[in-house]
C-alpha cells in the first residue's frame, strides 16, 4: 500500500506545491551532459585564500568544532562578524547578544521568515528574488508581494511609488537584496534613504540578504570607490533591520555554509527560536576559519572585488558582441542580458526557457533564465542570467562559443 493510497491528500504540503526541482539542479545536469561551460549556477571555480583553507585544517586537527559547536555559533566567529561590521560599515553589534552564526544565509533568510512572519502576513519582496525568498515565504505561511525592478537606462530599476503603494495594514515585512541577485542592481543612497523612511513609518521589520556586500563595482557619488550602504545604518533601521551577510559570496567558500544574523537582542532571539530547529548547528572547524578570513587585510577585499570586475569585464563584452542587450551589473557575479535583440530564431521569440535549454546545443553555454525568478513570468521572459566566478581562461572559452550565435 502507498502511502497515497492510504491518504487521500497530495504528500507534498501545499504551501510547496508550486515550487519543484530548481532550474539550477536542471541546468547543471545539463551542462554535464552535454560538455557545456556552466555559467548557470553561482558558485566558483577556485578555492578562497589557502591561508583561510588553511585556517580550517588546523581547527580540525586541533579538534576545534568537530563536535556540536555553541548554538549561536563559536565565540571567535561571533566576534569577527561584530568587528567587520564595525570596521567597513561603522554598525557597532553585541557578539554575545547580536549576532547570530547560521548555515549559511539561505538558513538565515529560511529562520528570519519562520520566526517574524504569521501566517496571512503580507512580505514584499524585491521581483526577480532568488528562489529560496519565495519557498521561505510560503513556509512561513505569509504571503509575498512582488515590487518588479524594471530595465532603465541599462539598469534594473525600483519604483519607489510602486513599492510605497504595495505597503497594507497586513504588510509586517520587507525581504530586500543588494547588491541585488539577479539583475546586479546595487540600490543607491536615495533610494535606501527612501525605504528607510517608509518601513519607520509603516513600522515595518525588513530583512536584508547582504552576501555580494564586497562587490560593488561603482558608488553613486564618485563612480570610482565601490561602497556598500547596509540598511541598517539608515535612521531607525538599526532596531528594525535583520541583516545577513554569508562567508561563501566573499571567500569563495560556498560550499562550507557558514551565513550570519546582525541585528537587535530581540531579532536575534527571535531568528535563533527558529533556527535551533533547522539545522541546531552547523559547519563547526569552518566557523574558525572564517573568523580568520573575516580578518583579512583591506587589500584581500580590494583584490578580490577588482579580480571579479575584470571578469564582469570580460563577459559583458563578450556577450555584447554575440549579439545581446547587456545590463552590466554594478554588483554581485552576475550579468542578466536581454535575449530578444538575437532575434526571433535565435532567441526563441524571447522565450528565455527555451532558449536556455538549447543554449548547450547551439553554443556549449549553460546560462538560467530570469523569468524562474519572477511571480510575474512574462515580465522576466526575455532576460537571461550568466554568472562570471570563473576563471578567466573559462571565460573567454565561453566568450569564444558564443560567437556562435
Amino acid at each position: 500500500m502507498t502511502p497515497s493510497s492510504m491518504n487521500a491528500r497530495p504528500l507534498l504540503n501545499r504551501r510547496l506545491a508550486e515550487f519543484g526541482t530548481t532550474i539550477f539542479a536542471e541546468m547543471s545536469a545539463l551542462a554535464v551532459r552535454t560538455g557545456a561551460i556552466n555559467l548557470g549556477q553561482g558558485f566558483p571555480d577556485t578555492d578562497g585564500p589557502e591561508e583561510v583553507r588553511e585556517a580550517a585544517v588546523r581547527a580540525l586537527r586541533d579538534g576545534r568544532g568537530n563536535q556540536y559547536p555553541p548554538g549561536p555559533g563559536v565565540p571567535e566567529l561571533r566576534t569577527a562578524v561584530a568587528e567587520h561590521q564595525l570596521r567597513h560599515y561603522g554598525l557597532a553589534y553585541d557578539p554575545d547578544r547580536e549576532v547570530l552564526v547560521t548555515a549559511g544565509a539561505t538558513e538565515a533568510i529560511a529562520a528570519s521568515l519562520l520566526a517574524l512572519v504569521e501566517p496571512g502576513d503580507e512580505v514584499i519582496a524585491l521581483e526577480p528574488y532568488y528562489d529560496s525568498y519565495a519557498a521561505s515565504i510560503a513556509l512561513a505561511g505569509g504571503t509575498r508581494v512582488p515590487v518588479t525592478l524594471r530595465p532603465r537606462d541599462g539598469r534594473f530599476v525600483l519604483d519607489l511609488d510602486e513599492l510605497r503603494d504595495a505597503v497594507t495594514p497586513r504588510t509586517r515585512l520587507l525581504l530586500l537584496n543588494t547588491p541585488h541577485n539577479p539583475t546586479g542592481t546595487v540600490l543607491t543612497r536615495e533610494e535606501l534613504a527612501e525605504i528607510a523612511k517608509l518601513a519607520v513609518e509603516r513600522d515595518l521589520l525588513v530583512v536584508t540578504d547582504e552576501v555580494y556586500e564586497h562587490l560593488v563595482f561603482t558608488d553613486e557619488t564618485d563612480g570610482t570607490t565601490p561602497a556598500h550602504l547596509p540598511l541598517a545604518s539608515f535612521p531607525g533601521m538599526r532596531e528594525r533591520t535583520v541583516s545577513i551577510g554569508s562567508a561563501g559570496k566573499t571567500f569563495s567558500f560556498t560550499g562550507w555554509k557558514v551565513g550570519w544574523v546582525t541585528s537587535t537582542p530581540e531579532l536575534v532571539a527571535a531568528v535563533r527560536s527558529a533556527k535551533q530547529y533547522l539545522t541546531f548547528v552547523a559547519s563547526g572547524p569552518f566557523q574558525y576559519a572564517v573568523a580568520e578570513a573575516l580578518a583579512l587585510p583591506d587589500s584581500y577585499f580590494t583584490s578580490f572585488r577588482e579580480d571579479m570586475r575584470a571578469k564582469r569585464d570580460l563577459l559583458s563584452a563578450g556577450l555584447t558582441a554575440a549579439g545581446f542587450e547587456v545590463y552590466r551589473p554594478a554588483g554581485t557575479y552576475f550579468i542578466t542580458t536581454d535575449i530578444r535583440p538575437l532575434g526571433a530564431d535565435r532567441s526563441g521569440g524571447g522565450d528565455g526557457f527555451a532558449f536556455c535549454r538549447a543554449l548547450p546545443e547551439r553554443a556549449g553555454v549553460v546560462a538560467i533564465p530570469n523569468a524562474v525568478f519572477y511571480d510575474h513570468r512574462e515580465a522576466g521572459a526575455p532576460f537571461v542570467r550568466f554568472a562570471f566566478c570563473k576563471r578567466t581562461e573559462v571565460l573567454a572559452d565561453a566568450v569564444d562559443r558564443l560567437k556562435a550565435l
